[in-house]
């Protein structure tokens, strides 16, 4: 007779018994995906800013990273910016006065990113809810303290003139419109990678521990090595978008290390709708976005009006655009 474990284990070993529905893209989805796509393709065409629109794409897998560790593994970070800002810090580094390609510059963006969120994650993962938040932002103000006073960072004036360079040596990327389709297939294979990762058995287990981590642990799973490995994963792609966004414009600040981005992509993630694929794309969008529109309007009341907005949709729609849409759609489909 098989026991409940080794049934429950069995079926999230295999995509095809453990994918619920849920984790498939529907015809639908999929359809919409791709015309999202074609859009992207065609925006320099439409009148798009390519340096807008890559900023954007930049910030949208910024919130995608961290939605994979909010959204699908529970665990509320209050220390992205550390990955982000100090990534885009070696990335810059490394091109400037390394002399390194674009794609080597990235690459060890991502990995200094990942090497990053494994210490971080050794240290807060055994901790839950406000405390691991409170140590991952105490971790952050550490690394936002060495990003200050470290020589190859430039303090307080950050790191300025990062060129573009070629991509392999052979695809120069000083034109803008290159470089926005780099970026942009850059972004498209992270959000693909992002599906298949949810999707995977190793995915469903990072939903079960959200959903009942105790439950997780009485399977025989060890909860802390899939928490540990989703942090990673999450740095690593917070990383990388920082090293994207140091190539698109050039420079590294001390705005990127610091605690409100951090603050930012929360924002994002849950303006947008947590859990949900789209959903941090969206939330990026309107917040980079409403910054560009307002920034020479508003001034510094920009953060008050986003804060405004933001208190709005906790109020009005507490599942987030993107969710409170699909909820929608699911009770519509109920009623029917």
């Amino acid at each position: 007779m098989t026991s409940p474990s080794t049934t429950a284990s069995d079926s999230l070993r295999s995509p095809s018994a453990a994918e619920p529905k849920s984790a498939r893209l529907s015809p639908a989805v999929r359809n919409t995906y791709l015309a999202l796509l074609v859009l992207g393709l065609a925006a320099p065409m439409l009148g798009v800013y390519p340096v807008f629109a890559m900023k954007l794409l930049c910030f949208a897998l910024f919130a995608c990273a961290f939605n994979l560790l909010l959204g699908f593994t529970g665990l509320l970070s209050f220390g992205h910016a550390a990955f982000f800002g100090f990534s885009a810090y070696i990335a810059g580094w490394l091109i400037k006065a390394q002399g390194l390609t674009p794609e080597l510059g990235m690459l060890a963006g991502t990995l200094c990113g990942a090497l990053l969120g494994l210490v971080f994650g050794l240290v807060a993962i055994r901790r839950q809810g406000i405390y691991f938040a409170m140590i991952t932002l105490a971790l952050a103000q550490m690394v936002f303290f060495i990003c200050l006073q470290a020589k190859f960072t430039g303090g307080e004036d950050g790191l300025q003139g990062v060129p573009r360079g070629s991509l392999f040596g052979v695809l120069p990327l000083a034109s803008d419109l290159t470089l926005y389709y780099v970026v942009l297939a850059i972004f498209v294979a992270c959000f693909l990678g992002i599906l298949r990762i949810v999707g995977s058995p190793f995915g469903q287990v990072l939903k079960m521990i959200r959903e009942n981590e105790p439950r997780a642990v009485s399977l025989g799973y060890e909860v802390d090595k899939y928490k540990l490995l989703a942090f990673v994963l999450s740095a690593g792609l917070s990383g990388l978008a920082g090293s994207l966004k140091t190539v698109i414009m050039g420079f590294a600040t001390l705005s990127d290390v610091h605690w409100s981005m951090s603050g930012e992509v929360i924002l994002m993630s849950l303006l947008g709708g947590v859990g949900t694929f789209f959903g941090p794309v969206l939330g990026a969008g309107v917040v980079i976005g409403l910054q560009n529109l307002l920034a020479d309007k508003a001034g510094e009341w920009v953060t008050v009006i986003i804060g405004a907005i933001f208190v709005l949709c906790v109020l009005a729609f507490r599942k987030g655009i993107v969710g409170e849409l699909l909820a929608w759609r699911e009770r519509r489909q109920v009623r029917s």
